[in-house]
């Protein structure tokens, strides 16, 4: 058969393997180790009131769209307060209602985001508005400002910069400063710009962000202002003219509407409290990945119950040290008995630590051949012989465990993990390589065995190569893609290239 199929299949199950893995660790910002963590702001805003037996109506402005952050998780505690959340283009609001209520009632509602690549486009297009009433003089002086500004901009991002700047600037000439004059805070200053941009027909909104800080218990939203170009909206500090949202800062609502409403209470507090903690980045990845609605998401291990997931991440380490033989006796040239042999070894290690159970593999199955060469004499039929040899390995696993277990000897009470069908046919094998070619060629082969089987120790016991492979087991298909080029692989083993070096250097020297 030719190599065209086998390499293609080969090439196919690396190529989607190696998709896959690059989609969820750069897509999707699946860490490659399992100790990576991640910044985390929890946002609390506490609505409190006072209720008169009345039925009571409140509605909070909530975060929707967040640029640069992503939203984790969030709680509402409402109490015996029925609860409605309702989406609108870019807003979100919650609308808590009960019957009646009396007393101060508290309501609260909790948000968690963290940084993210992503970066979500606001949904809404506004339409142009109209130009709004000044009176005079500050209509002249108003249409002297747009007129400069627009002098000195060519589009909607420079000319709303220019205009802040000259609004803030210190050297102001007599229009910016009587205009200025209309305007104390920094919401006014906000109010000022946008009637400003209005009358050059420019869409705007309000935009109001809370900084997201170590811990706060009483944080205050800043206002900022949005100017749409027709395609997008910029977004500008009305008090230094910066442009874009401010370095961890949380988008919580935009409009000019108040933050919440209430019917039927009174004496309303709103507070906003801001912590900071750190959680696994790899829960970040999985949750942002279920929210932007990814399949792999909802494929991962980790939605399996604990108990599979456990089972996984052993049997997920198997064609690992399925590899290892390959490449081993393939490319290697050592020989092993059998290709699954020296895997399951590995696994007992696992339990029992590497050096010890080399010294029980290696005791137990030197005691069996002894037995295995004894039992030849009988001339036993093949399926007794094996059944006999089984017998005689779980007694030598028996003695052994009762032995160590009065000498104190924790560790070698592990001997029970082996794998005693596996034992059973090791020492079968070996006594067959022995009377069929010798004694050398058969230590050769449970020597190789038990190499192999310390190499996979090494390897299956990796926490980091477990963590890849359960979090991105679509590495099996780059290892069966690689165990299919192997399977062809017709040159010299690397034990070969050291045995005939002689040879090799013989024929250069004629050469």
């Amino acid at each position: 058969m030719h190599k065209a199929p086998v390499v293609f299949w080969s090439i196919v199950f690396i190529v989607i393997g190696l998709a896959i893995f690059l989609h969820k660790s750069i897509q999707l910002d699946f860490p490659l180790s399992a100790d990576k963590e991640t910044e985390v702001w929890t946002v609390q805003a506490r609505l409190s009131f006072d209720a008169n037996k009345r039925n009571i109506k409140a509605t909070l402005d909530i975060p929707d769209t967040t640029p640069g952050y992503s939203q984790l998780e969030e709680y509402f505690i409402s109490g015996k307060f029925g609860l409605n959340v309702k989406n609108n283009n870019d807003s979100k609001t919650a609308n808590w209602a009960i019957r009646k209520a009396q007393g101060r009632q508290t309501l609260y509602y909790r948000t968690t985001v963290t940084k993210t690549s992503a970066k979500p486009k606001w949904a809404t297009v506004p339409n142009y508005p109209e130009a709004p009433y000044f009176a005079e003089p500050y209509a002249t002086a108003v249409d002297k400002i747009i007129e400069d500004v627009r002098s000195q901009s060519a589009d909607t991002y420079t000319f709303t910069y220019e205009l802040i700047n000259q609004l803030k600037s210190s050297d102001a000439n007599e229009n910016i400063s009587l205009i200025r004059g209309l305007a104390d805070s920094n919401q006014e200053i906000a109010n000022l710009v946008i009637k400003l941009l209005s009358v050059a027909h420019i869409p705007t909104r309000k935009l109001w962000v809370i900084a997201l800080t170590d811990a706060t218990n009483n944080a205050h939203p800043r206002v900022l202002i949005q100017a749409y170009n027709g395609n997008e909206w910029l977004t500008f500090d009305p008090s230094n003219g910066n442009a874009g949202i401010p370095a961890n800062h949380l988008v919580w609502k935009i409009g000019d509407a108040p933050f919440y409403n209430l019917q039927n209470a009174n004496n309303a507090e709103l507070q906003f409290s801001v912590t900071k903690s750190y959680i696994e980045l790899l829960d970040v990845a999985k949750q942002n990945a279920k929210q932007n609605g990814s399949m792999l998401a909802k494929l991962t291990l980790s939605a399996l119950p604990v108990q599979s997931q456990n089972t996984y991440k052993l049997l997920l380490m198997i064609p690992l040290g399925a590899l290892l033989v390959v490449f081993m006796r393939t490319l290697v040239g050592i020989q092993t008995f059998g290709t699954f042999m020296p895997i399951l070894i590995a696994v007992a290690f696992r339990e029992t630590q590497l050096l010890w159970g080399i010294i029980l593999f290696t005791g137990i199955v030197l005691i069996g051949l002894l037995i295995r060469f004894y039992l030849e004499h009988l001339r036993l039929l093949l399926i007794p012989r094996l059944a006999a040899i089984l017998v005689v390995v779980v007694i030598l696993m028996l003695a052994i465990s009762l032995i160590t277990s009065r000498l104190g000897v924790d560790r070698l009470l592990s001997v029970s993990l082996f794998p005693m069908v596996i034992l059973a046919m090791t020492i079968e094998r070996m006594s067959i390589a022995w009377e069929e070619n010798g004694a050398q060629a058969a230590l050769f082969q449970g020597f190789g065995s038990l190499i192999v089987a310390s190499f996979g120790y090494l390897l299956m016991t990796s926490e980091h190569l477990s963590y890849l492979m359960f979090v991105f087991p679509e590495w099996l298909l780059v290892i069966l893609g690689v165990c299919l080029l192997m399977g062809r692989y017709t040159g010299y083993r690397l034990s070969e290239l050291i045995r005939f070096k002689e040879i090799h250097i013989n024929n250069q020297s004629r050469s």
